[in-house]
């Protein structure tokens, strides 16, 4: 039996994140690595969920991001290439459709996600290396992103506020 999502928002712990959606980490290597901006852990690991009428705020980080796919229905992540095109991506599990198990986002890319149509909720994890920091993260903001990327102004409009 598989278990919706609140269940599985009490299951796996997970809390409210300012991106939006439901997270928790669940892995930080102890090792670490110096990069420009410090040290930090080689890689971090959180699960995610968003529920129908969630989103994920467009954000970037300064690390390569690798979503992975586990349950419920499909989520689209939109990231904005740095010409302005927005590349979306479908993860689920039916290949036969196109949709991926996996999706890279990388280093500084800005970019966010949301429940497909019809999906109750969609849980997945995030794999970042180096390691997630929160100085690393910025969380975009509407004005300033549609005066830099005009081509983009639908998911702007759709994933900040």
């Amino acid at each position: 039996m598989s278990l919706n999502a609140e269940e599985l928002i009490e299951f796996y712990g997970l809390e409210k994140h300012p991106e939006g959606g439901y997270f928790r980490e669940s892995y930080r290597a102890p090792d670490t690595v110096t990069v420009g901006r410090g040290e930090r852990n080689s890689s971090t690991a959180i699960y995610f969920l968003l529920k129908a009428g969630d989103r994920s705020r467009l954000h970037r980080i300064k690390s390569d991001e690798v979503w992975h796919f586990y349950e419920g229905g499909p989520i689209t992540v939109a990231q904005i290439e740095p010409d302005g095109r927005v590349q979306y991506t479908i993860m689920g599990k039916d290949a036969a459709s196109g949709q991926k198990l996996q999706h890279a986002v990388p280093a500084g890319r800005w970019f966010g996600a949301f429940p497909c149509a019809g999906t109750e909720f969609s849980l997945t994890g995030c794999t970042v290396a180096p390691g997630f920091d929160f100085t690393d993260f910025e969380l975009g903001e509407r004005a300033a992103l549609l005066e830099q990327l005009p081509g983009a102004q639908e998911i702007i409009l759709k994933l900040t506020d």
